[in-house]
């Protein structure tokens, strides 16, 4: 049976800044996606991450579909006009646009679709963050399908051996997308030479080139290329297929035990650690760390079995452990060097706007 999966997921208010949304905004949006929502897709499944609500659909009307997009777009709208009632911070803020034009893909919500053939046992994981860029996801991409340190799969399943094609975006070209596809193994350095920057190259897609299915999407909405200032971070979203020609589960979930320094964290202008955590967890110290919830799944016909929650073992507690070290170390730096961001990256304006002052002051001495 040919299903799609799709994820669309946005800030649209949270409980004392940037903690978490009420559950009575979490309620109107499943509300409204369960009351309009009927005729329109299988199966769904609503959850939170840090202060982002996110909509899980199973339907038969492909990616990009209008009326889908359009139910999640109003499913949102109507959790926002709670979170304004209620006086929530940020109500509606990934919300960009006044009107829903016919794909939320550059409306500010963050999107991953997959259209696929259900094989036999299809199993998924459901991987949302918060506090952090999509770049995010490149490490544990490149770690889960380049090499075997973390994918044993590479050294022992022929179907994996052969490979995935990456499809890499270009996110600073924002006239219409800019992509490249490179091939592993035998591209693998120059996949690396662009996903090591996290804010301009970004994985849109990952296939198997054993069976040419779609294995990986991710998001790779940037908020400051929509709204031309800084609306909040990204908060990238992603779907990948697990199992059989896919890497497995845990050789997905492997990369994550490292707790990466990405983007994010305060006012999404410095870098931290990108913690794992369990389900409809919030956000805590300095507006962070940077975290990412993983709900795996099988689904067969389109419907859906509960989720399980990846990083709810005690492994992944001694993990969170090592990760609020790393953040406490990077924090002792404050402001200085890889503490916060480069010029470049920096999401409010204060700097940029205090240097153009004492640009005006520096004088050049003369010999």
């Amino acid at each position: 049976m040919k299903v799609t999966l799709s994820i669309i997921k946005a800030d649209i208010g949270s409980i004392g800044g940037h903690i978490k949304p009420s559950q009575k905004v979490v309620e109107a949006v499943e509300s409204h996606v369960k009351k309009f929502g009927k005729t329109l897709f299988i199966d769904s499944f609503i959850e939170y991450t840090g202060d982002d609500i996110a909509i899980l659909l199973t339907h038969k009307r492909g990616a990009g579909n209008k009326e889908i997009h359009k139910l999640c777009w109003d499913a949102l709208y109507s959790g926002a006009d709670v979170a304004k009632k209620q006086g929530l911070y940020g109500a509606g803020q990934d919300l960009l646009v006044d009107a829903f034009s016919g794909n939320i893909k550059g409306m500010g919500p963050q999107v991953a679709e997959i259209e696929m053939e259900e094989r036999g046992a299809e199993s998924f994981l459901m991987f949302c963050a918060d506090k952090t860029e999509p770049g995010a996801f490149n490490l544990p991409l490149y770690l889960g399908f380049c090499d075997p340190m973390h994918n044993a799969g590479l050294l022992l399943s022929p179907a994996v051996k052969k490979g995935y094609k990456f499809v890499i975006m270009d996110v600073e070209h924002t006239i219409k997308d800019k992509v490249i596809e490179l091939h592993s193994p035998e591209e693998i350095y120059d996949i690396a030479v662009l996903l090591r920057d996290n804010g301009k190259y970004i994985v849109e897609s990952v296939w198997s080139r054993a069976s040419g299915e779609q294995v990986v999407a991710a998001s790779t909405t940037r908020l400051h290329n929509i709204a031309g200032k800084y609306v909040g971070k990204d908060d990238p979203v992603m779907l990948v297929r697990t199992q059989k020609d896919f890497p497995a589960t845990g050789e997905i979930l492997s990369p994550y035990t490292i707790g990466h320094y990405v983007a994010g964290f305060m006012r999404g202008s410095h870098n931290g650690p990108l913690m794992p955590v369990k389900k409809n967890s919030t956000i805590s110290y300095f507006d962070g760390p940077p975290i990412v919830s993983c709900m795996a799944f099988c689904v067969q016909n389109g419907k859906l079995t509960e989720p399980a929650d990846a990083f709810d073992h005690p492994y992944w507690d001694y993990v969170r452990n090592n990760v609020s070290q790393k953040a406490e170390w990077i924090r002792r730096q404050g402001f200085s060097g890889p503490g916060m961001l480069p010029m470049s990256e920096l999401e409010y304006t204060g700097v940029t706007d205090t240097l153009k002052i004492l640009e005006k002051r520096f004088t050049v001495r003369e010999k």
